[in-house]
């Protein structure tokens, strides 16, 4: 699914406007509606609604929410912010459509003393300010937010909290926004709703559809995407009946030392549920018994060294290789991770300390095959790419780095974000707090190299993979919760996410 930058929202906005034909008022009407909707379904009408609405369309769909819940028999207050210039447009005739319904009372809001006290019991809908905003809140609006916030009050924002930018905030001051409890956005999700320090600001949030024309959309270009089920699962390789192991790819993982071997225990686990073939873990002596124990299906590929990495093997029988999780810092791995980035094998994955050996060695950033595969957490690609001060910034950082390097990168985190060589960015939509537990970044790279070495592209690989996991721990979630979560449980449920894509 596309995401999509606020001006280009703006004119497939128009776009409908012309070509389905609707007016701008009835557009309004329909996105209002499904707010309205939600609203009586989620929120009781023994809860006074303090609509806070400003001159923009943002505000017009506010003034027809209000109507709305008014015909519900909602109790309704509705502040206006004026600016001192008279509603034009479907605002306008929305506050009309309100006068004519005298259900509402109506206010306006010249003046800080006349911004209304917000009781604790009851649920405000900011309709302030929409994703066409450009500039930091100040004054009379400034003023309002805080007011806001510093309520007890549930708050609900309609498609974007007032104060927030729909991509870079950067600039912006945090503090001076909306905070809501819920944020009920229109059509698509806006890039900022990816960003982890706007978690306090957006609540829960949830995407309504208000029927924007498919040919718009469409015809839009966009380089920024979120992945959902259903696309996810198109994905799919179906099994032929005659097909054999063979046919689904020889991994090579590099993984483990003293102290670590569980690293290779997981990631080796995850692989072969990801549907591999053959799986030979290549680890140091000490792991061997643990390995044959405990992943009887997997052969075992050992290190001269008792306690590391230090060489591997042909490579010419594999089909994809990953390296990293458990691996240690030591000279002798550093070495071996450089004479194998120089045999340039057709399709690799790099994770955990492969990736901390790079950030020690950048030269060798310059070895990487095409289109291999990273997988830092933020703290890992802070040190491979540098530190930012915000997730925009990164994630501006995150491209450039794909493209210099001509590497798939994915970025772990609540939203594991994808970005390729070409400029395209994919965020994902799976996975649960739960899963921030030791051993969950290992998994991942289990189920990316057995996806890669059944040769699914490594861009498909690096989507299906994110997705599949996080599905797995949802499926977890559901059956532990989340702070029992381990590592071995999505492995242990990653063949009911398989599953649950197939159907």
């Amino acid at each position: 699914m596309k995401l999509f930058a606020t001006k280009q929202i703006a004119t497939i906005d128009q776009f409908t406007i012309q070509n389905e034909p609707i007016p701008d008022i009835d557009l309004m009407e329909r996105a209002s509606l499904q707010i309205a909707n939600w609203l009586i379904h989620h929120i009781s009408n023994e809860k006074k609604l303090i609509v806070f609405a400003g001159p923009g369309n943002n505000g017009g769909d506010a003034l027809a929410i209000a109507r709305l819940m008014a015909e519900h028999n909602y109790l309704c207050e509705v502040y206006l912010l004026n600016f001192g210039k008279d509603l034009t447009g479907s605002p306008a005739k929305n506050w009309t459509r309100l006068e004519d319904q005298d259900k509402v009372s109506l206010k306006v809001i010249q003046e800080k003393d006349l911004i209304p006290e917000i009781p604790a019991d009851s649920v405000v809908l900011d309709g302030l300010f929409g994703s066409g905003l450009s500039r930091k809140l100040e004054g009379l609006p400034l003023q309002i937010v805080q007011k806001i916030n510093a309520s007890k009050a549930t708050v609900v924002a309609i498609d974007i909290p007032s104060g927030l930018f729909g991509e870079d905030n950067s600039e912006n001051d945090l503090k001076n926004i909306v905070h809501a409890d819920y944020t009920l956005t229109f059509q698509f999700p806006k890039l900022s709703f990816f960003f982890p320090e706007h978690e306090k600001i957006l609540g829960e949030w949830e995407v309504l559809p208000i029927g924007l024309h498919p040919e718009a959309i469409s015809q839009t270009e966009s380089p920024f995407h979120y992945l959902t089920k259903q696309e996810t699962a198109d994905r799919l390789i179906n099994r032929d009946k005659f097909s054999h192991k063979g046919t689904y790819g020889h991994a090579l993982l590099i993984a483990g030392s003293y102290g670590k071997i569980g690293a290779a225990v997981l990631a080796s686990k995850a692989c072969l549920r990801s549907g591999v073939g053959l799986l030979t873990a290549h680890i140091p002596h000490t792991g061997y018994q643990i390995m044959q124990t405990t992943v009887p299906e997997a052969m075992c590929c050992i290190d001269p060294s008792d306690l590391m990495f230090t060489e591997f093997p042909k490579l010419d029988q594999f089909s994809a290789v990953g390296v990293g999780p458990g691996l240690g810092l030591k000279p002798n791995s550093q070495r071996g991770l450089k004479q194998l980035l120089e045999a340039k094998p057709d399709k690799l994955v790099l994770d955990a300390d492969a990736l901390n050996i790079l950030s020690m060695k950048p030269e060798w950033l310059d070895l990487l095959p095409e289109n291999s595969i990273l997988t830092p957490h933020p703290k890992e690609f802070e040190r491979l790419a540098g530190a930012t001060t915000d997730s925009y910034s990164r994630l501006q950082l995150q491209l450039r780095f794909s493209a210099k390097h001509k590497v798939i990168v994915v970025l772990k985190g609540a939203h594991t974000c994808i970005t390729t060589p070409s400029g395209e960015v994919y965020f994902n939509t799976s996975g649960n707090p739960g899963m921030a537990t030791a051993g969950s970044g290992d998994t991942l790279t289990g189920i990316l190299l057995g996806l890669l070495a059944q040769n699914y592209t490594p861009l498909e690989t690096a989507q299906l993979g994110v997705f599949i996991h996080g599905l797995a721990g949802d499926l977890a979630a559901k059956e532990i919760g989340e702070v029992s979560l381990i590592a071995e449980d999505l492995i242990q449920h990653l063949g009911k996410a398989f599953l649950t894509l197939k159907k």
